[in-house]
């Protein structure tokens, strides 16, 4: 008999209500402290990076840099980046107006970008190195949890056919039946994964499963998550950032791309199917090189691609037609020396055009986390898809994410109330 997502209780209404509550007389009370005390907005923005100078000069001078054009932190600080110079003698209230500006300040977000890649990349790491973690194959539901059942791997089911799940117990125990466990589950679901398993890897085990209600961690169908108070896509979500092809965050620079969730998708529609399993590919920005980010820069995000891919997959439709296992994948990411030299001379032409496209910094610096193929750059999927569907082109995009707004607002607040209660009576 199908189920119905689970209303979150009274009791759980109230838990959150009380933690953004006491988050916002938090950040209300902060600005009043005494110039001498520790202050933890200041202690926050410096985990992020921020350096704070003292200077005999009569005005507060910011200097962001360009942090988001950084590799990591240890780059950023040492071209100067986040450097705040602050007059020794600025009052209590002048500093708490700075610390606000600094929490609101676009480099703010690429300082967070740096914690929140090495979360993303830590979580794709463990997530592709379980072997048990499968894609779909022969299941009962939509997300196979095996034989034991999904409570052995602490989560439980909020709807019928598998097509939606939460945590029973303790959301770190949930994320790790995924780095640890015999699971199957299909792209769209890895990514979800890897969505949550960021911010557990963000936050730690204790910050993730106080921070988060269990109706909160939901995975499933994407329809399925809708309904529910999903950080990702529910009522938790709060606001999303609309940027599907790229164009913000490919003039923000490298470090606005970090765990990013986004897809590869068909152009044509369903009849020019030939594998249903790899109609689109679900994924989660690992990283971006520099010469990526640059590439991107300089085309104004994915469009560009997009008409790439049109001229890759026209380019593909005249090759040989009798082709091996895997030919693309062969051909143009593995460069099999023994396949590149059996071509025809008219093929060798087409496969020079190939490569020539396929070189672009895009194609081999944007890496990203695909269940279940792992971390590769985007030009793999573009050539496997290849194979896979040779009758459509591929489009990528970004999706819907709240990274940068909800989700960082609510990492902020935890992070404040966290070094509250860690401080002494002021």
């Amino acid at each position: 008999m199908p189920t119905t997502p689970v209303a979150p209780s009274s009791s759980t209404h109230r838990r959150r209500a009380t933690r953004w509550i006491a988050a916002l007389a938090l950040l209300a009370s902060l600005g009043a402290a005494a110039a001498d005390a520790p202050d933890c907005k200041a202690r926050l923005l410096e985990s992020l990076g921020w350096r704070f100078i003292a200077t005999d000069a009569s005005q507060v001078s910011i200097e962001p840099g360009t942090p988001c054009d950084r590799a990591n932190l240890a780059e950023a600080q040492a071209a100067g980046d986040l450097t705040v110079r602050i007059p020794r003698g600025l009052d209590a209230a002048a500093r708490a107006r700075l610390y606000d500006e600094l929490l609101r300040h676009p480099a703010t977000r690429c300082a967070y970008g740096y914690a929140l890649g090495d979360a993303a990349r830590r979580a794709a790491d463990k997530l592709a190195a379980n072997p048990g973690y499968r894609f779909s194959g022969l299941q009962l539901g939509w997300i196979g949890f095996g034989p034991t059942g999904s409570r052995r791997d602490g989560w439980e089911p909020i709807a019928s056919f598998g097509r939606g799940y939460q945590p029973r117990g303790a959301n770190s125990r949930a994320i790790d039946a995924f780095y640890r466990g015999h699971v199957r589950a299909e792209c769209g679901v890895g990514r979800q994964v890897a969505q949550y398993a960021t911010q557990a890897e963000l936050y730690g085990p204790e910050g993730f499963d106080a921070e988060f209600d269990a109706d909160e961690i939901v995975i499933g169908t994407f329809n399925r998550l809708h309904d529910t108070r999903s950080i990702l896509l529910g009522s938790s979500a709060g606001d999303f950032t609309r940027d599907g092809l790229a164009v913000d965050a490919s003039r923000a620079g490298r470090q606005a791309f970090m765990g990013l969730p986004g897809f590869i998708f068909h152009v044509f529609d369903w009849r020019k199917l030939d594998d249903l399993n790899n109609q689109a590919e679900n994924f989660v920005v690992y990283d971006v090189d520099a010469d990526a980010a640059a590439a991107l820069r300089e085309h104004g995000g994915f469009e560009h691609y997009n008409e790439r891919n049109q001229a890759i997959w026209t380019l593909a439709k005249s090759m040989p037609v009798h082709r091996p296992r895997r030919y693309f994948e062969r051909l143009l990411f593995e460069r099999d020396a023994a396949l590149r030299a059996s071509l025809p001379p008219q093929a060798q032409a087409t496969l020079a055009q190939l490569d020539a496209e396929l070189a672009d910094p895009f194609y081999r610096g944007f890496r990203v986390y695909v269940h279940r193929q792992g971390v590769k750059p985007v030009g793999f999927h573009i050539a496997r898809l290849l194979d896979r569907n040779p009758r459509t082109p591929f489009r990528i995009e970004l999706a819907l994410h709240n990274l940068h707004t909800t989700l960082f607002e609510r990492y902020v607040a935890y992070r404040l109330r966290q070094c509250a209660n860690a401080s002494p009576p002021l």
